[in-house]
């Protein structure tokens, strides 16, 4: 069995922010020359996300606007914020959203169904972060 090991590293502007990941994953699957297998990609930073879904704008500022209203930014309102830290929200927020996907990979493609992506979803951003990508097969 084959593996490939990468590293995506990601800054956002912005301290919530959802990206489009699917074509970098997309190149690691390229570069590692498996044909079947999995593709794991996981968020390796407890305030942000990694999950699938549409590529679509108006969704995205739902997903943000939703974990919001489940989560909200407060630096008073989250008993972690008491280590001096404020994003007791976005741990929340990463929780909600979930921390990676599995992808099958078939015919040295990602599986996907329709209008599906990999998205990285970001809830203490404007700094440096890792995503994990970890491919196995043949």
């Amino acid at each position: 069995m084959k593996h490939h090991t990468a590293y995506i590293r990601i800054h956002t502007s912005m301290r919530y922010d959802i990206v489009n990941i699917t074509g970098k994953v997309e190149e690691e699957l390229r570069k590692s020359g498996i044909k079947e297998g999995l593709c794991l990609v996981n968020s390796m930073h407890i305030t942000s996300s990694v999950f699938i879904n549409d590529n679509e704008r108006g969704l995205h500022k739902d997903f943000l606007a939703w974990v919001e209203k489940l989560a909200p930014y407060d630096v008073n309102g989250y008993m972690h914020n008491l280590t001096g830290e404020d994003n007791g929200d976005a741990h929340l927020k990463r929780t909600i959203m979930g921390r990676e996907v599995v992808v099958a990979v078939t015919d040295g493609r990602l599986d996907f169904g329709p209008w599906e992506c990999i998205f990285y979803g970001e809830f203490d951003g404007q700094r440096d972060k890792r995503i994990l990508v970890k491919i196995i097969g043949e």
